[in-house]
């Protein structure tokens, strides 16, 4: 263990990357770890997707997120990023997984692992959790889920073309999933336990999504849940009355969400609300009850990830920094 900081950063997404700025502006040494890419989860995002928040509201480390239109693509986002990254001189190691935390603040040490499986330990005064809210899919739990065809994530329809597809779900992601894929030759259809489309829809997409489904160009099974998973067909069980449909299928793709990894905080004595899936933490300094250890991003929301986004979880950042300064002088 030769190398020592005041800060170790687990994650390295947009939240993570508003930490390492916020230290950096402090002048705290602090290093980020990644098990995958900077911003890997943006790299599973759609193709083609535009973000529903503007650009400015994405703004971290006080550089300006500068593009023609309101609101950036997943591309602008993944270049402006990595800019941060560039213009605060931040030290990201990528694909180098943190698989262990030890000590308690002041003196904890992370354990990471590189690509080629060596080990390293690293001293840190403290540690902030920032591994997002996109660790494991919330899985359907049925029968035939483990078959390659079912998918968790959605990048672009070309895959699917003249292929039967069954969405599941009713949020943003499948939404936009169900009609890209239907303009691009897919024959889609949507599952859903509820009779409708979740409020949270984006407004502009409501009318056309409204659109296909009165029309039944995408077929829907509102109040249904996917109960098998067949090699050629899906069985389809009603919520109301039980009774079963079997459709043609040739992938699913189950946009039901993803939800944050607690492992490594409660193998820390982290308090972890068992209703809500939030980690015991002050939200003006986001530090957890473990003194020292810190949340950032959407692993703050439990199991709500709706209720932090880039937009807020970027402020964590800077009340993380200022709490260090404050308690170490």
């Amino acid at each position: 263990m030769n190398d020592r900081y005041e800060l170790i950063v687990v994650g390295a997404g947009p939240c993570g990357i508003a930490v390492g700025a916020a230290a950096a502006k402090a002048g705290l040494s602090c290093v980020l770890f990644d098990r995958g890419a900077i911003t890997n989860s943006l790299l599973g995002y759609p193709y083609y997707m535009t973000f529903f928040s503007t650009a400015i509201m994405l703004e971290v480390g006080d550089i300006p997120f500068t593009i023609p239109d309101a609101k950036p693509t997943r591309r602008e986002a993944l270049a402006y990023y990595r800019k941060v990254v560039e213009h605060w001189g931040m030290e990201v190691r990528q694909y180098e997984e943190v698989v262990g935390i030890s000590g308690s603040e002041g003196d904890f040490t992370v354990r990471t692992r590189r690509r080629d499986g060596s080990e390293h330990d690293h001293a840190t005064a403290a540690v902030v959790v920032a591994t997002g809210g996109f660790q494991t899919p919330n899985f359907l739990e049925v029968p035939g889920e483990d078959s390659s065809k079912v998918r968790h994530y959605y990048q672009e329809p070309y895959p699917y073309y003249d292929q039967d597809v069954l969405v599941v779900g009713a949020g943003n992601s499948a939404v936009e999933a169900a009609l890209e894929m239907y303009r691009n030759g897919v024959r889609v259809s949507l599952v859903h336990f509820l009779d409708t489309i979740d409020r949270g829809v984006k407004p502009w997409v409501v009318p056309d999504i409204t659109n296909r489904l009165e029309r039944g160009e995408i077929p829907v099974y509102w109040g249904h849940r996917v109960a098998e998973v067949k090699p050629a067909s899906v069985v389809l069980r009603s919520e109301e009355d039980g009774s079963e449909t079997e459709i043609d299928n040739d992938f699913v793709v189950a946009m039901t969400g993803w939800r944050s990894d607690h492992s490594q905080l409660v193998g820390l004595g982290v308090s972890i609300d068992q209703e809500t899936g939030i980690p015991s933490h002050d939200k003006a300094t986001m530090m957890t009850d473990v003194p020292g250890l810190y949340v950032a991003g959407v692993i703050a929301a439990g199991h709500n990830a709706n209720k932090i986004f880039i937009e807020n979880g970027r402020e964590h950042g800077g009340l993380i920094a200022a709490d260090r300064l404050a308690r170490t002088g």
